[in-house]
């Protein structure tokens, strides 16, 4: 039986090229307890994708690099405007699809993250996109803030969107894993009998990207073109697969602050070309994928790909080569758009919130228990 009332999710992921927003309608079912969560019906109603500015996006690339200095007042200013982009996405959504303000029971933003250190003395990560401004312009509750509360709990916070692929895409029987393809790779390890489990694998398209663009002017390396017409440097991919977060141990999480232009040109040899550097790049995004498939899940027969990296025709032709045995598809094969999973979880997070169910799972990010994930705004309305 459907439940009463839609969810809106919003987020803008590694690649910062654009806010994805999704419209979800769920089914009534049981609720979750501890480490467990039950098994849910989710139904994507409307989606669309919508580009930032472009002065926007250039601000938030410069902001996330490692060594990008801000002062409070751009970063303020930066904060409130991304908030101002999502509220104009979530209502451009429900015009598009016929829907009402009313029609929402609550919108779930994820925001925009521009720094994730969850090591150290005082590990934080940090999203922006002013959720009170989200709700003041839209006239709907919105839950926001959702990784905070796992990071001061002892966890990485991240990812979170294991719990909803066990919830929605997990099978009783055949051992799974759910592959996010964004800026950062993901995956969650959905083997029956077994804890889910679920970590960054490390770069997937955002050293692609971030090269693509300093190179060429281009936004992404479309379909992998470029990539396919280099060739494979041993020598660089060697130097890049010896960073020490390869073979570090879940839970573990990381992000453009980390792997970007600066981390590559420490570890690019003189005299390389261009495009062989993008085949480099792309060999080692699917290189650590399926290293880590087979080091955590060995058992798994199935992957299933989701973000924006399933266009890459390359990429996903890459992971085919390294991963022989199991069969590599995109979640449309499971009834969900590979390009709005990560919006609809961030719908399916702020429901959560709205039932007083965990949001986390501490097998997946080391908090050291469940917690209820997310802030309320509310507006005046």
């Amino acid at each position: 039986m459907a439940e009463p009332g839609l969810y809106l999710g919003l987020i803008s992921g590694t690649s910062a090229d654009g806010i994805d927003a999704a419209v979800c309608a769920f089914d009534a079912v049981s609720r979750a307890d501890g480490n467990v969560h039950a098994r849910s019906a989710m139904r994507v109603l409307a989606a669309k994708t919508f580009p930032y500015p472009q002065d926007v996006r250039e601000a938030i690339v410069d902001l996330a690099r490692s060594r990008a200095s801000v002062t409070l007042d751009d970063y303020g200013r930066l904060d409130v405007r991304i908030g101002e982009c999502f509220a104009a996405a979530a209502l451009a959504l429900l015009g598009e699809a016929g829907l009402r303000r009313g029609d929402i029971a609550a919108i779930g933003s994820h925001g925009q993250t521009v720094c994730h250190r969850p090591q150290g003395a005082y590990p934080f990560t940090l999203q922006i996109g002013d959720a009170s401004v989200i709700a003041e312009r839209t006239g709907i509750l919105t839950v926001a803030d959702f990784r905070r509360g796992d990071v001061a709990a002892g966890g990485q916070g991240a990812p979170l969107l294991p719990a909803l692929h066990a919830a929605v895409l997990s099978d009783p029987v055949i051992p799974r894993a759910i592959l996010n393809l964004g800026g950062i790779g993901n995956l969650t390890l959905l083997v029956p009998g077994r804890p889910v489990i679920g970590f960054d694998t490390g770069p997937a398209n955002c050293l692609l990207d971030a090269w693509a663009a300093s190179q060429r002017g281009a936004a992404r390396d479309e379909g992998g073109a470029w990539a396919r017409s280099g060739t494979l440097d041993h020598h660089l991919l060697a130097r890049c697969l010896d960073d020490a977060y390869f073979a570090a141990a879940p839970p573990k999480s990381t992000g453009r602050e980390v792997f970007n232009l600066d981390w590559l040109e420490a570890r690019r040899p003189d005299g390389i070309a261009a495009a062989d550097v993008q085949a480099s790049l792309l060999a080692l995004s699917a290189r650590t994928i399926a290293q880590a498939l087979r080091a955590h899940a060995p058992t798994v027969r199935e992957l299933y790909a989701c973000g924006g990296g399933v266009h890459n025709a390359a990429l996903m032709d890459a992971l085919r080569d390294e991963l022989p045995g199991v069969r590599v598809d995109t979640t449309a094969a499971l009834g969900l758009d590979p390009d709005f999973v990560e919006a609809a979880g961030f719908a399916w997070l702020a429901r959560a919130r709205l039932r007083g169910e965990p949001g986390n799972l501490p097998s997946v990010t080391g908090s050291r228990g469940p917690r209820m994930l997310g802030a309320i705004y509310r507006s005046a309305e």
